[in-house]
């Protein structure tokens, strides 16, 4: 059986977690009445428990930018392999 893959937003993610904290329910009644797994409950609540929207949105610009910069890191890491091996090549 194909895996049900869904995007949340991050709005969506906290407004679940509060209404999680609120409702009462045990985490696992609660996820399967919102059609999500136990398990990714509990991955939201580790990552997003605590967190409002506003810090969310800052997390989410800071990965991205964290991202990009790792990447510049590796091909100015790779141009400068490429020229030690040009540099080591007796012309």
């Amino acid at each position: 059986m194909p895996r049900k893959t869904r995007r949340h937003t991050t709005e969506q993610i906290i407004a679940i977690l509060r209404e999680a904290e609120s409702s009462g329910l045990p985490a696992e009644e609660f996820a399967r009445s919102k059609g999500i797994s136990t398990q990714t409950l509990y991955r939201w609540r580790s990552r997003f428990g605590g967190v409002d929207v506003k810090d969310a949105r800052r997390l989410k610009e800071l990965e991205q930018e964290n991202t990009r910069l790792k990447k510049l890191v590796a091909e100015r890491d790779l141009e400068i392999e490429v020229m030690k091996e040009i540099a080591a090549k007796k012309w």
